[in-house]
């Protein structure tokens, strides 16, 4: 297989930033990343957000003058959007559209909208995606400290010539070729992104921690030690194959526990969990699940509601939560 190219700080011209000024929609997680970094990194930047809330009241405490989007977008050469994927739409058929200028750059920082065709761009804009591997909090910190988040970026239209180039020096902006940057396609992006975070990050991941915690419990265990075993613990496990992947993450467990992941892992992931994976894979691929939760969302997220607070009324949600309150460290 050949090995993927990856981009660091000189392969990025940030000069190419100067004169532009971008608008950055929506100064949540990433929001505020973004715009801080960029701003450090002496781009001139406006922001929006919607008044009102703990988003605007950040961005004003950050030292921000938050516009609405319209405003934004007027007074820019390029809008990046980070609103949720639910909403960009509304946002760019009533505020983003109509005022856009001739020849702008669009872009993003996940590839829904435009994989789904719920964005459609007109022809006269450079559509680029910059998407950083990492919570915006982390985006940031990085970034202090002189370090970066990888960064993916994708050109669906190259309107100008440049618009990699832009993406590189805006990756370049925020600490990602710091890191290093990987160019893919927004579909590849957008199907990949979905994939991970259904089966494996977000809901194999609490679906496996939750299933192992009732099975103890159920069978008698006491529920606070379940807890360590089946959840705290995964923490630990995580950062290890972080820092060194499976290997570090076995030379660092005991030779039982590695025998015990040769033997049972296979009988917990089977046939029929992979079977299962290719399936939720299609469903994202077709467009399936991006039409269920876009209706989900106009039907008011009845099932998205019940499942929530499902999992906030946990019985390992309650423990947890007791016992993360006496480990004063975790509070810092």
């Amino acid at each position: 297989m050949r090995e993927a190219k990856m981009y660091y700080d000189n392969d990025a011209d940030l000069s190419l930033l100067k004169g532009k000024t971008i608008a950055i929609l929506g100064y949540g997680s990433q929001g505020h990343a973004h715009a801080l970094n960029l701003r450090d990194s002496g781009v001139n930047i406006v922001v929006a957000q919607r008044e009102g809330g703990a988003n605007y009241k950040k961005a004003i405490e950050d030292g921000w003058n938050p516009l609405n989007i319209s405003e934004a977008v007027k007074q820019s050469d390029w809008i990046h959007i980070l609103l949720p994927d639910e909403v960009q739409k509304k946002a760019w058929e009533e505020d983003i559209k109509p005022n856009i200028k001739k020849g702008a750059v669009l872009s993003f920082s996940h590839g829904f909208n435009i994989r789904y065709q719920q964005i459609i761009p007109t022809d006269d804009l450079d559509v680029i995606m910059v998407a950083p591997k990492g919570p915006g909090n982390l985006v940031r910190r990085q970034y202090e400290e002189g370090k970066g988040v990888p960064c993916l970026i994708a050109v669906e239209q190259n309107t100008s010539g440049k618009a990699k180039e832009l993406a590189l020096a805006y990756a370049k902006g925020i600490g990602g070729t710091r890191g290093g940057v990987l160019k893919t396609t927004f579909k590849e992006e957008t199907e990949t992104d979905l994939f991970g975070e259904q089966v494996v990050l977000c809901g194999g991941v609490v679906e496996l921690i939750n299933s192992g915690f009732e099975t103890l419990v159920s069978a008698g265990y006491q529920p606070e030690i379940a807890y360590f075993e089946c959840c705290h613990e995964m923490k630990l496990i995580v950062d290890l194959i972080f820092e060194g992947g499976f290997s570090k993450m076995n030379y660092s467990i005991s030779d039982t526990a590695e025998y015990g992941e040769y033997v049972t892992g296979k009988r917990v992931i089977a046939g029929e969990t992979k079977a299962e994976m290719k399936r939720v894979l299609s469903d994202i691929q077709s467009g399936k699940f991006a039409n269920d939760w876009l209706k989900e969302n106009k039907d008011g997220r009845l099932f998205f509601n019940k499942e929530r607070k499902e999992v906030n009324e946990s019985l390992i949600e309650k423990v947890g939560a007791r016992l993360r309150s006496r480990m004063t460290w975790m509070k810092k």
